[in-house]
């Protein structure tokens, strides 16, 4: 099989022929059709991952065919058309991932190849009206917004609701989300075309992040109150732009981050937070149920997620350094023949 190697750390991907996969007895071998990007497979590549051991395939996302099987798998699975589940291992508790956790891509070879080795649990059927390219984004990504909006800041339909940093592949799946379930949805971007496609996807309105009074002139545009206006607000970015959005947030709201792009998060005045009665959540991937529930409402809402770019596998170095560049908007797809 193809694949796409990290053989050293800080050292560009080589394309390799390896031998076939073979499962073990828990196990299916996936014939992967396409697979795609997370910044997590670039920070590995530059080494900002604890214990990484190379050479390594990286990639957590991942869409194919189901081709071989193990013992104790049933044999159905065979030729069925999957989407694999990266977060592995979650253990018991709902509420925190267990010492066991682990993402699909680091510490196991994971979908930047032809074929991929994953236990049988963490499959999912793809939905039908998705391409193998279109399905390939979901993984990561859209579980990693899934929780923090359905879960962990306990959205309903009649929450008005911002996402920073619009064009990532979180952000916008939090965005398609909300939007599917009928909310008022805000965005903010560094980007003004990335802001009207956001407008173009459904969104209400954004503003540009760069702009010093963009906090104030947000509120303006949504007419909001001036003790805030939004009850759930979804952000990447962390650092000392966290604080402006204490200032926008509604009595009550849950704020959910699940990076920190911009670095430590600064200036927060504890007095907004506790007379607002504020509710701050971190959170990263999710459960196996969770990922569940995010194919079916993907699957009844027909969502189809925003790709930016295909590239070929064998241009996987190329695609790494156009997602470091922050060009996109939307998915970058490695496709895999």
């Amino acid at each position: 099989m193809k694949a796409a190697v990290l053989r050293n750390l800080h050292e560009e991907l080589v394309i390799e022929e390896l031998e076939n996969l073979d499962p073990a007895a828990e196990e299916v071998i996936v014939e992967l059709k396409a697979a795609s990007l997370n910044h997590r497979d670039v920070w590995i590549q530059k080494g900002l991952y604890p214990k990484i051991t190379t050479p390594i395939i990286l990639g957590s996302d991942g869409a194919g065919i189901v081709i071989k099987v193990g013992e104790s798998v049933e044999k159905a699975w065979i030729g069925k058309e999957v989407i694999i589940n990266p977060s592995q291992n979650w253990g018991d508790n709902p509420d925190f991932y267990g010492a066991d956790h682990k993402i699909l891509g680091l510490p196991d070879n994971g979908t930047f190849a032809g074929q991929v080795r994953v236990e049988a649990k963490y499959l999912v059927e793809k939905p039908k009206h998705l391409t193998f390219e279109q399905a390939s984004t979901l993984p990561l990504g859209a579980l990693t917004a899934w929780r923090s909006l359905m879960t962990r800041c306990r959205f309903t339909p009649i929450d008005k609701v911002l996402v920073t940093g619009a064009g990532g592949g979180v952000a916008l799946f939090a965005i398609q989300f909300a939007i599917a379930a009928g909310a008022e949805v805000w965005v903010t971007s560094g980007s003004d075309e990335k802001i009207q496609r956001a407008i173009e996807l459904g969104a209400k309105g954004g503003i540009n992040y760069k702009n010093p009074t963009w906090y104030r002139d947000l509120l303006v545009k949504a007419r909001g109150p001036k003790i805030g206006y939004f009850n759930v607000i979804i952000d990447s970015a962390g650092g000392p732009g966290f604080a402006r959005l204490i200032d926008i947030a509604a009595p009550g709201c849950r704020i959910c981050f699940y990076g920190g792009g911009t670095g430590n998060i600064t200036d927060i005045v504890p007095a907004k937070v506790f007379f607002k009665q504020l509710n701050i959540y971190g959170s990263t991937m999710g459960t196996e149920y969770e990922f569940r529930q995010m194919i079916n409402f993907i699957e009844e809402k027909e969502i189809v997620p925003i790709i930016d770019k295909v590239f070929p596998i064998e241009q996987a170095e190329q695609a790494l350094r156009y997602m470091e560049s922050g060009q996109q908007f939307g998915k970058i797809v490695l496709k895999i023949e």
